[in-house]
């Protein structure tokens, strides 16, 4: 059996998408011009905390969530968005996610370089997640 590797699917992805480096999500996130949504598991927020101030959506629900249609809409938790960041733990997932936002419709969308990793190390305030 002949399967593309995960990462060919993700660099193929990256090439489709607008992809912001870590400097450039921290000057959009200081000047309140992004959404940052964290795709990352719960359990990974747990364990390492987020981005202050970013929505979690899991991967496996995103576009349910994102979508009026779905029975799974959450309006209320997500509100008015602006420009889209995705990210996780080292920005594959995100890319994923991100093309598949793009395919949706949404225009101001994008993948954050290097994930949660590249925003902690550029000094983005994270926050712990408390399990309820």
């Amino acid at each position: 059996m002949n399967i593309k590797s995960s990462k060919e699917i993700v660099d193929e992805a990256n090439k489709t998408i607008k992809v912001l480096s870590a400097e450039e999500v921290k000057s959009a996130y200081e000047k309140g011009d992004i959404t940052l949504i964290d795709v990352r598991d719960i359990r990974e927020l747990w364990k390492d905390g987020t981005i202050e101030g970013s929505i979690h959506i899991p991967r496996g629900m995103l576009e349910f969530w994102l979508d009026p249609q779905s029975s799974y809409y959450q309006e209320k938790k997500i509100g008015e968005m602006k420009n889209i960041v995705l990210f996780c733990a080292l920005g594959f997932r995100s890319a994923l996610a991100t093309k598949s936002l793009k395919e949706m419709g949404f225009k101001n969308v994008a993948n954050a370089e290097g994930g949660f990793d590249s925003l902690k190390q550029i000094g983005l305030p994270i926050v712990t997640k408390e399990k309820k």
